[in-house]
């Protein structure tokens, strides 16, 4: 009996102690600076490239998800669950579309700095501004439809809990298998951009290389891209795979057939709940890569930053 009371406890221990203060953490560090990105965009680029929109995307859709982030801290702080069905749906579909947004525009952001070490000149049609706006277009879209079976899921449960409780992904309960639901929206809304962040990373260090035969010296000013896309890349291999990895083993635990014991199954939980700030850190690292990929991102913010302290400091 003292057992299982303990592992029960786990939960909600993990929910006040962890995932409360990660979240608060995240969006301390995280929607400042997605902010700064989001105004620097608008108010600093004079000129917008196909980079800048796939970006500019990311970083708006990071800004909207870190503002989830504090009343949900709040609950987890006061062991509390939201009550209101509507902001429930709307949180969870904000959380994954940024989720699954995040990697796909970051794949169309390592497609666009091969396309451009390939074609210095921006004479591909990939390369246009109206090209990025349809992709990115499309890229919304994609997602949406990848999360709808989600909020089918979310309002079924709901009905079945009386409109009282939001639960979490792995947690659901309805007509959609959720465990085939949950392994097709790791196939395609994970590991295949994965894929095409490697591919891409691939194809670039492989330009560089036949560049330096070819001119005889290192091309130094085409090495950033490289180290950023192969970074990119680690970062949601690291971030992203135990949280996806987790997230199916804790619905396959609950299925009928595994015939697993209430404490196991609550182990299991936990450890998916551990996963869960990890995967979503990638909203707070990501205004790092926006000042290293942005064509002349960082230089016009950065001067924009000084010429308002200066004029500040005259007014002193």
């Amino acid at each position: 009996m003292a057992t299982n009371l303990n592992c029960t406890e786990l939960v909600g221990m993990l929910g006040r102690y962890y995932l409360s203060p990660a979240y608060s953490i995240e969006f301390c560090i995280g929607f400042p600076g997605n902010l700064l990105a989001v105004l620097g965009y608008i108010f600093c680029l004079p000129e917008w490239q196909s980079c800048n929109i796939y970006l500019f995307n990311l970083a708006v859709s990071n800004l909207i998800f870190q503002c989830t982030l504090p009343h949900l801290s709040y609950l987890y702080a006061n062991n509390q669950s939201e009550t209101r069905p509507f902001a429930c749906v709307i949180n969870r579909y904000v959380q994954h579309v940024n989720l699954y947004s995040s990697i796909l525009f970051m794949a169309w952001v390592s497609m666009d700095r091969f396309l451009l070490i390939k074609y210095p000149s921006r004479n591909h049609y990939l390369l246009r501004v109206q090209t990025a706006l349809i992709v990115t277009g499309l890229s919304w879209l994609a997602v949406s439809v990848e999360i709808a079976p989600l909020i089918i899921l979310m309002i079924q449960d709901l009905q079945s809990e009386n409109w009282s409780r939001c639960k979490d992904f792995a947690s659901l309960e309805g007509d959609v298998n959720l465990l085939g639901y949950s392994m097709g929206l790791t196939l395609t809304g994970y590991i295949l951009p994965l894929l095409a962040l490697c591919g891409f990373s691939q194809q670039i260090a492989h330009l560089l290389q036949i560049q330096e035969k070819s001119l005889q010296r290192r091309t130094t000013s085409y090495k950033g891209p490289l180290r950023v896309v192969a970074t990119t890349t680690a970062m949601f291999l690291f971030l992203y795979t135990p949280y996806h990895v987790l997230r199916n083993v804790r619905i396959a635990s609950r299925q009928p057939w595994a015939g697993m014991e209430l404490c196991t199954r609550t182990y299991i939980e936990g450890l998916y709940i551990l996963s869960r700030p990890l995967a979503f850190l990638h909203s707070a690292i990501n205004p790092v890569f926006y000042f290293f990929m942005g064509d002349k991102f960082r230089e016009l913010l950065v001067a924009k930053l000084r010429k308002l302290v200066g004029f500040k400091s005259l007014d002193l």
